[in-house]
């Protein structure tokens, strides 16, 4: 009987290590498999990331297009087509950066932390935290500020010393 019960032994050891070589296998190709996805999704995510850089290539040609224009029609002195060729290629680009989602960051109105950097702070009859100046635009590109509205705040009005009597009466 106990050779019966040493084969059993032997049986169960061996099938308990085919059962544990199986697992084995089954993880090796679970991690394959997700080495093979993650290369798979950072192929995907860089074709993404060229195609959406195409995309903003394509739109921007025609304003480089507009600006050779414009640099032409300075070469030939013609102040007048300069100046439109200018404003040509201004819209075209300003139009190309609205269709890709860029908005300029409001600044009228009071200061906020969040879309405005303060660079001065001037003394003004207006009320405190104003937005007296814009000295460089800011920008948005969804809900992402990409550039805060550099601006000049409105501080309290310095107030007037009382007059003073010099004892000269």
């Amino acid at each position: 009987m106990t050779e019966e019960r040493e084969l059993t032994l032997e049986e169960q050891v061996a099938a308990l290590e085919a059962e544990r070589d199986e697992r084995v296998n089954d993880l090796k190709r679970v991690a394959a498999d997700f080495e093979n996805y993650r290369k798979r999704v950072a192929r995907d995510q860089e074709s993404l990331v060229a195609r959406a850089h195409e995309r903003l290539v394509k739109e921007l040609l025609p304003v480089l297009d507009d600006l050779e224009r414009a640099l032409a029609a300075g070469e030939e002195h013609e102040e007048a087509k300069l100046e439109e060729g200018v404003r040509l290629v201004h819209r075209s680009l300003e139009d190309a950066l609205k269709r890709e989602g860029l908005a300029e960051i409001e600044t009228n109105g009071r200061f906020d932390p969040h879309v405005h950097e303060a660079l001065l702070s001037q003394p003004s009859e207006k009320e405190e935290g104003s937005v007296l100046e814009v000295l460089q635009k800011g920008y948005r590109l969804g809900d992402h500020v990409i550039r805060p509205a550099r601006v000049i705040v409105a501080a309290p009005a310095p107030e007037e010393p009382a007059a003073e009597e010099d004892g000269e009466r």
